[in-house]
């Protein structure tokens, strides 16, 4: 059976890309007799509002999507807790204190996420009074994975390069877990088959894949779509104040109507596909 699910985080209302993206994952597991899961993503601190959820909820409905809720990630801590310790206790992962300034001005290559930290603190005692991250040693972990690989549908098989990253964060300062920790035991937890999600998440993958080999879980396939532009070509965003549906559905759109305009490619005027 065919599982997929849509996972936003409450710090901030849902705009048109997250439409697009929960139809795309909506009708592919409709159409191949599946399911379709809401899961909220809720540790990002003070940033996470728990009110959002109800409209997220809503918004799912008015968009005419059947979805199943599924558990919040603030209630999976302890899975991160012991999946982060099962690392550390393999010498796979070590504390970290570099700031992000820090971090810049050391780092000689860019990679998917910014500038790749170089290593640092991987052979220093950290200071104990400053706040520490867990960083993965993704050399070591690709030494005892092996090569790897992963498919995703639209763009077929892929090996594995978390190298590209370097050692990532796993176990965040300000959180019980970083994204590819949590988003990777949550798929394997809710049985996750196919992980539908936008293109700018398709590089985390190959993180995610030496995850799934370090920890035992089960490998889903993917599916990465196009996003949405705006009108200055930038991908919709929380953070730029892109319109929420919920203003959309507050004011009487036909929220159907909009669904169904996704899926055959009409977009409201100013917005474009990155493929298009």
């Amino acid at each position: 059976m065919t599982v997929t699910r849509f996972a936003p985080s409450p710090n901030g209302a849902l705009h048109l890309g997250h439409a697009y993206s929960a139809v795309i994952g909506h009708d592919l597991a409709k159409a191949r007799g599946g399911r379709f899961l809401l899961r909220v993503e809720d540790i990002d601190g003070a940033r996470s509002r728990p009110e959002l959820a109800a409209e997220f909820r809503g918004d799912l409905a008015w968009l005419g999507l059947e979805f199943e809720e599924v558990s919040a990630q603030s209630t999976r801590l302890a899975s991160y807790a012991a999946a982060a310790e099962r690392l550390r206790a393999e010498g796979l992962l070590y504390p970290c204190s570099c700031t992000r300034a820090q971090i810049e001005a050391l780092s000689t290559r860019v990679g998917p996420e910014g500038p790749v930290y170089p290593g640092t603190c991987k052979s220093r005692t950290p200071d104990p009074s400053l706040p520490t991250a867990l960083r993965l040693d993704v050399a070591a972990a690709m030494a005892r994975a092996g090569p790897l690989d992963w498919e995703d549908e639209l763009r077929g098989v892929q090996v594995a390069d978390p190298c590209q990253f370097g050692d990532v964060v796993l176990v965040r300062k300000d959180a019980p877990a970083s994204y590819h920790l949590a988003a990777t035991l949550d798929d394997a937890a809710d049985g996750v088959t196919l992980v539908t999600r936008g293109m700018d998440l398709f590089a985390a993958t190959h993180i995610h894949r030496l995850l799934q080999a370090l920890l035992g879980l089960p490998v889903p396939r993917w599916h990465h779509h196009a996003l949405l532009l705006d009108e200055s070509r930038q991908k919709l965003a929380k953070r730029r104040g892109s319109p929420s549906l919920a203003d959309r559905r507050l004011a009487g759109e036909d929220g159907i109507a909009l669904a169904n305009s996704l899926r055959s490619a009409r977009f409201p005027t100013g917005i474009t596909r990155a493929d298009a």
